[in-house]
């Protein structure tokens, strides 16, 4: 995809969906419809930088039928990838309905809406067009033992209120497929962690309790297993995927740093160590503090990335260690986005 063209963005002011806006606006000539409702973890802040006609942010939910047809024809995309949802288990478990709404039925009207944008256009656009479902690997639930990994054909079992409307989600999109076509694409990646990470997350959370002198709380025994992959390589895997992946195909994203989440902890309390050290002297893992497991906790993710490597030629830039370096300095030098002031 040579020419510029318009790509339409969904939840382009959260987390992942802005590292993808400030990806696509510095990488390529394309122009992209930002759209975002603007919910507790979405902030143009982390859009600061972008200030170009090539970037069109219209605040919308994706359930509003009416406005994305309007947005659909007036702008023309030649692609949706589609980012918004909520994403918290936590919240989740203790009100699942916002994750129905958003990530069910706004999955399902940004559908129909595509469908009957898609429908509509010249065969060779028609051709063009894609529709990027962006998963999570949570739909397949836990994994046991160490080595095993999920494939693009395991099966969906998932845990939490979460990832079982980002499973649902998922079977609509391949639904639309089967039955009428629409050209999609699934990507399923693991943790993400970076900048502009909303602070109720792992890593930012942590860091805020630790720059506060907080208990840093850890559910269970912290022995659970996420692979993590750095934000900017997620989004460049996306975009990859996007302009060549094989439609109604599914692709993993990973970097295959699996690590505990107490493991995830001790290296951010290192970090911390080094770069702003307590007035006390003392380490910041004397904060750690285990609190009772959360209810539907999966034990271990893993994502088998080979397909992605080996037909797109993508692979992760980042170590966990390195791309963890970047992510402890940048929170340092933003704390306001923590919520702090030092």
């Amino acid at each position: 995809m040579s020419a510029s063209k318009t790509i339409m963005v969904t939840g382009g002011a959260g987390f992942i969906g802005s590292a993808l806006v400030r990806y696509l606006f510095q990488f390529t000539p394309h122009s992209i419809v930002n759209i975002d409702k603007l919910t507790y973890a979405g902030s143009k802040a982390s859009l600061k930088d972008i200030a170009s006609p090539r970037h069109i942010f219209v605040q919308i939910d994706v359930c509003d039928s009416e406005k994305l047809q309007q947005l659909f024809h007036q702008y023309q995309p030649k692609g949706v990838i589609h980012l918004a949802a909520e994403t918290h288990v936590d919240r989740s478990i203790k009100n699942a309905f916002p994750f129905v709404q958003a990530n069910i039925v706004g999955t399902y009207t940004l559908l129909e809406a595509a469908r009957n944008y898609w429908q509509k256009l010249e065969a060779h656009e028609r051709a063009f067009f894609r529709f990027h479902q962006v998963s999570t690997d949570e739909v397949y639930g836990p994994l046991g033992d160490e080595g095993e990994e999920f494939t693009e054909t395991s099966r969906y079992h998932p845990s939490s209120p979460y990832s079982a409307s980002k499973a649902a989600a998922d079977h609509l999109v391949h639904a639309w497929y089967a039955t009428y076509q629409l050209p999609v694409i699934i990507t399923h990646s693991s943790n993400n962690y970076g900048p502009y990470q909303y602070p109720e997350k792992l890593i930012p959370f942590t860091i805020a309790c630790a720059l506060q002198e907080n208990p840093i709380p850890l559910y269970g025994t912290g022995n659970n297993v996420r692979d993590w992959i750095y934000v900017e390589d997620h989004v460049r895997a996306l975009w990859k995927v996007f302009q060549s992946g094989t439609i109604g195909e599914t692709y993993h994203i990973g970097s295959r740093s699996e690590q505990t989440n107490y493991q995830v902890v001790k290296k951010i309390c290192t970090a911390l160590d080094t770069l702003k050290p307590r007035k006390n002297g003392e380490s910041y893992q004397n904060l750690i503090t285990f609190v009772t497991d959360r209810p539907g906790h999966d034990w271990r993710y893993a994502l088998d990335t080979t397909k992605i490597t080996q037909t797109l030629g993508w692979q992760p830039q980042e170590t966990f260690e390195s791309g963890l370096c970047k992510t402890v300095e940048w929170y340092l030098q933003n704390t306001k986005w923590l919520g702090i002031a030092l």
